[in-house]
């Protein structure tokens, strides 16, 4: 399989691709680990979220600049602003690759799990080589480190699920996968099981959410990440057992719902929880509890940029190294989450007996529909509960609670729409031709619009690289 295809990465996925790539229902993790269940305690995990966006600078014009990594374009430009990390970034985005063989090397039993985005891969593949990418390579296939370490999936454009269209969610989840598995192989992509959404979003709207898990579930994925305060009971109460797995619940206005085991990232989005290796320090201070009819360990969970700010470039390194010379196979111990999640399947642990949850405020909204399923149902009922309480909002459920993914970016979010619209008017993407270089023109431009970063930095130039790729992508529609 081709990484790069005429000149783009290798995101063109058909229906056979869906299936052929999908994750193994077969236990990946725990048969290869060196972790006596039995003996284990507690444990922890943490994932490193890297991410930089693909834009249109490779040049002094914009209509017609090269798509170069934001990386790429720092590196050239080290005197302007914070550029002068983009090196210590690159150094971030391959040292994983050193410190695990390192302890391996010495006996001891590191974890850790990765998730990149896929302009991220295209951008590394773009520069010094590849080197970043090979160097991935060792810890990805060489099988004395798969145990240590887990990708997880993403968005390929890390594209927020409240602001992309409905229709490009499915397109961006199987892209990452299509790429992933163009970089490591097959065998690589079926070890990926679990979803690390862009910004930890999960979407509140009902028919939304209903889509973004069940276009997970189509992709294969078996679990996924979602922040503390992002969800609730069903009786809209917080959750209480964050350290535990849980069901997330999505229902949509018909009635119909589909779930997915979802791990649960506690407290804030500080990079110091991550960096500091917060979770092991909690871990230590658990026990075994009765879950889902069971005597198990809890596992504390967290992500954080891998690669922002001094906190991760500097204390990271030194606290990964500390703790895992520290701890062993029993007691508190490392794990990643699927390692976790095949263990408790093997000691009898039933996915069905998780407690189950949704996403925050969902409550509400069934209240006023009150069991009554029809077409629309949840957009009237939101009507109703805003015209009594106007600060209710369904945008913010991501890591952190005041930020909005779609309020104030009408001027990047109305071209998107236009696009996807055009781009599915043009497209089936049931019958795509994975071959026809309008086609791959235009989906690439598409997801690469939808990157959450043109929304999150607000107005001026990045929202003119946003507007300048959704005109190249409406170009490549009309040629089609």
């Amino acid at each position: 399989m081709q990484e790069i295809v005429n000149g783009l990465p290798n995101i063109f996925f058909t229906a056979q691709d869906a299936q052929k790539l999908a994750p193994s229902a077969k236990p990946c993790y725990a048969p290869v680990s060196r972790n006596q269940f039995d003996l284990i305690r507690s444990s922890f995990g943490f994932a490193l979220h890297m991410h930089q966006p693909t834009i249109p600078a490779g040049g002094y014009n914009l209509a017609d600049a090269a798509l170069v990594s934001n990386l790429q374009n720092m590196m050239e430009n080290q005197n302007i602003g914070d550029n002068h990390n983009a090196p210590v970034f690159m150094n971030c985005y391959t040292r994983m690759a050193d410190f695990v063989p390192a302890l391996v090397a010495r006996g001891k039993n590191p974890r850790g799990m990765l998730d990149y985005s896929g302009n991220l891969f295209w951008g590394l593949r773009q520069m010094e080589g590849g080197r970043v990418i090979e160097n991935l390579k060792r810890i990805t296939l060489d099988p004395q480190f798969q145990p240590c370490v887990e990708w997880t999936g993403t968005m390929w454009s890390h594209a927020v699920a409240t602001s992309t269209p409905v229709p490009d969610i499915p397109l961006h989840i199987l892209a990452w996968r299509k790429h992933f598995a163009a970089i490591f192989g097959e065998d690589a992509v079926k070890r990926v099981k679990g979803f690390s959404p862009p910004e930890m979003h999960l979407p509140i709207h009902p028919d939304v959410c209903y889509a973004y898990i069940k276009a997970l579930k189509e992709a294969g994925y078996q679990w996924l990440m979602v922040q503390e305060h992002s969800v609730e009971n069903l009786d809209g109460a917080g959750i209480r057992r964050p350290h535990y797995p849980h069901r997330l619940i999505a229902r949509n206005s018909l009635g119909e719902t589909v779930e997915i085991i979802a791990i649960v990232k506690t407290q804030g989005s500080d990079t110091k929880l991550v960096a500091q290796m917060q979770p092991y320090y909690e871990a230590k201070s658990r026990d075994r509890e009765d879950y889902a009819g069971k005597k198990i360990p809890p596992f504390v969970f967290q992500i954080g940029d891998g690669e922002n700010g001094g906190v991760m470039m500097n204390e990271f390194p030194p606290m990964f190294h500390q703790v895992f010379e520290e701890i062993g196979t029993q007691g508190t111990v490392g794990m990643n989450a699927s390692e976790y999640l095949e263990f408790l399947q093997a000691a009898g642990v039933r996915a069905e007996a998780f407690l189950p949850i949704q996403p925050i405020s969902q409550h509400r909204i069934w209240k006023m529909i009150e069991g009554k399923y029809t077409a629309g149902a949840a957009d009237k009922a939101i009507d109703q509960i805003k015209a009594k309480d106007n600060s209710f909002n369904l945008d913010k459920g991501s890591w952190t609670s005041d930020r909005n993914w779609v309020k104030g970016y009408e001027d990047v979010l109305d071209p998107i729409n236009n696009l996807s619209a055009c781009f599915h008017k043009k497209f089936d993407t049931r019958k795509l031709d994975p071959d026809n270089s309008a086609y791959q023109q235009s989906l690439l431009y598409l997801l690469l619009s939808q990157t959450s970063c043109f929304r999150y930095w607000g107005s001026g130039v990045w929202t003119d690289y946003a507007k300048e790729l959704c005109r190249r992508g409406m170009e490549a529609v009309k040629r089609a």
